[in-house]
């Protein structure tokens, strides 16, 4: 197997352990015993990598208890795969920089955030030219969750439109993952207060019907169901420690 299939093989099995986690149909996700039972050591840091911010999500959204030995194994991740400092690589810089402002809080050091600095400038097209933005945000998706904010999600704030066409767009192509994402904002926006044009409790479902979700994209809509099923504007759970 190469490194490449290996690699997507360790992420699909950390997305399924953080879905269930998340939804209680299975054990905590205890980074460190995953990366302690995984075949491959090097994958399974690879997994936590690609995963990113999502990883955090049982702890943001549920309030499950994140260990110590958790967060060494986030920045032994980080180690084996530091963060990007191309000028071509924002969207996975921005990506990076969400991960280290959520271990930092949910470990309780402020120092974590320097394992990738945030990314300066704006790289996202204008909310004008809403296809290539909505990719965009798209592959931005993980940064709709808790504990989070900055110029990506005032640019949400402000493109609910955009955000709903891109939607209609990915489901007309049959490009469900793109959708799931997308709706995964929509879902953030509506718990922000945000008044919506496309309304995502339709529009996750019949993702979820027809989508065929793999394992990471099961968890984009857990996410957004999680959601959805809150009251607009309610306070965050607290994580516990």
């Amino acid at each position: 197997m190469s490194s490449h299939s290996a690699f997507a093989e360790a992420a699909d099995a950390l997305a399924a352990r953080v879905l269930g986690a998340l939804t209680g149909t299975g054990d905590p996700v205890q980074l460190a015993r995953y990366v302690d039972d995984a075949p491959d050591t090097l994958a399974a840091l690879a997994a936590v990598r690609v995963l990113g911010a999502d990883v955090f999500s049982p702890h943001l959204l549920a309030g499950q208890a994140f260990e110590p030995q958790d967060a060494a194994v986030a920045v032994k991740a980080f180690d084996a795969f530091p963060s990007s400092e191309s000028a071509d690589e924002t969207t996975v810089a921005r990506r990076d920089h969400a991960t280290a402002v959520l271990l930092a809080r949910l470990a309780g050091d402020d120092t974590l955030r320097e394992l990738a600095p945030e990314p300066s400038g704006d790289e996202l097209p204008g909310p004008d030219e809403w296809s290539a933005w909505s990719v965009r945000m798209a592959q931005l998706a993980p940064l709709a969750t808790l504990g989070l904010d900055g110029p990506v999600h005032t640019a949400a704030r402000d493109g609910a439109l955009p955000l709903s066409r891109g939607v209609s767009r990915s489901v007309l192509r049959r490009d469900f993952p793109t959708a799931g994402r997308l709706v995964r904002w929509l879902a953030w926006l509506r718990h922000e207060g945000v008044g919506l044009p496309l309304d995502p409790d339709v529009a996750l479902e019949h993702v979820h019907l027809v989508g065929g979700a793999g394992p990471r994209g099961a968890l984009d809509l857990a996410i957004a169901r999680h959601f959805l099923e809150q009251r607009p504007g309610a306070a965050p759970k607290a994580a516990h420690r």
